[in-house]
């Protein structure tokens, strides 16, 4: 059986990677293999630090992927020989002030409620644990649970297993018998016929000719990179998420002392880096780690992410012959071991987990505006 895999980003490269596994041969269609969102995303795997209010359906689909990580990463380094810069170490989240700290409290209130583990400390204990943290943090929360991974490194080692598979073109549409898709037809005129189909082309997947309409949208984020000076080095070894005026800010270190500021949100429709994208990012990290003032900027990118309404993941079937798995907004990282599993099921056939499919059916909001209950 071969499978056609719109997409090389984390989500359609690991998708190709499961199918592999199952015996499946795939071709993997991207112009720009492993460039889009997945090359600028930081890689939290924060199935608690990423809860927020108001999007329940998302946080069971978050920690069951997490729950997944250690494995898919173990077998994923195995395979490649790569390191992916897997780090299990605990993520800290301060408050900017006394303000934040109210908010934060609130929300490791809702943390605990879904059963995750929390523990709140004070400012004080926090810079114990994180010497470089500002004086003016109020309060932190410990979340043993939330790790990190390299996303680039992840992409590198699948292109690794996978890139004899790759096919540098654009997909401009699906090819249909009128009753399923058979294939796809590429910007250079060639057609690539396949057993199945599979989008994951980001938040690119809507103007895909034959593709149903999608409600995305593009969610653009401007992300820095820093290499912090040697005599301050490690400057922080945990990831640092700041609250500073109710406003998100994060930064991850890497094993080579280098880190990852993010991450602006904005649906501006401006493709290239926002200026005050940066400045923000720059001015909150301060009041939190202010010895980012003494680092070198190496990397500024700026991508969109795709995000569904609700952003909970779009994964479903087209037709018998195509699947799309898109959607993942800020989550495409940590919701990778779960999103290409299922994906990869939908292909081939395996036994469904129909609450899940229920829950990132794709038809999900044509069925809410016709009234009708999921």
């Amino acid at each position: 059986m071969h499978a056609v895999i719109v997409g090389a980003g984390i989500i359609g490269l690991a998708t190709a990677w499961r199918l592999v596994e199952r015996g499946w041969s795939v071709t993997i269609v991207d112009p720009s293999p492993g460039e889009g969102a997945s090359h600028a995303a930081a890689g939290m795997l924060a199935p608690a630090s990423e809860v927020v209010w108001g999007q329940t359906p998302l946080y069971p689909l978050m920690m069951r992927s997490a729950e997944r990580y250690p494995a898919f990463a173990e077998r994923l380094a195995a395979a490649s020989g790569h390191d992916l810069h897997y780090s299990r170490t605990e993520t800290l989240v301060c408050a900017g002030d006394a303000a934040d700290r109210a908010s934060l409290i609130e929300l490791a209130d809702l943390q605990r409620s879904l059963g995750l583990a929390v523990d709140v400390i004070t400012g004080s204990a926090a810079r114990q644990l994180e010497p470089a943290l500002a004086p003016g943090v109020a309060a932190a929360v410990r979340l043993s649970g939330d790790h990190s991974i390299d996303p680039r490194r992840v992409v590198a080692a699948l292109l690794s297993l996978l890139g004899g598979s790759l096919v540098r073109h654009r997909v401009e549409a699906l090819i249909s018998d009128g009753t399923r898709t058979r294939g796809v037809a590429l910007a250079d005129g060639q057609n690539l016929v396949a057993d199945q189909v599979v989008v994951c082309a980001g938040a690119d997947a809507g103007q895909i000719e034959g593709m149903p309409e999608l409600p995305l949208r593009r969610v653009w984020g401007d992300v820095l990179r820093l290499s912090a000076p040697r005599p301050l080095r490690p400057l922080v070894t945990r990831t640092i998420r700041g609250l500073v005026r109710g406003r998100p800010v994060y930064l991850v270190p890497r094993p080579d002392g280098s880190l990852v500021l993010g991450a602006s949100v904005r649906e501006d429709g401006v493709s290239g880096i926002s200026a005050g994208g940066v400045h923000q990012l720059l001015r909150d990290i301060e009041r939190v780690v202010p010895g980012v003032e003494e680092c070198e900027i190496t990397d500024i990118t700026a991508r969109a992410r795709p995000g569904s309404p609700d952003d909970v993941p779009m994964i479903g079937r087209v037709d018998d012959g195509c699947v799309v798995s898109t959607g993942y907004f800020r989550h495409g990282i940590l919701l990778t071991p779960l999103g290409s599993e299922l994906t990869a099921d939908l292909v081939t056939g395996a036994p469904p987990d129909d609450e899940l499919l229920r829950t990132v059916d794709p038809n999900r909001f044509s069925l809410l505006r016709q009234g009708v209950p999921r």
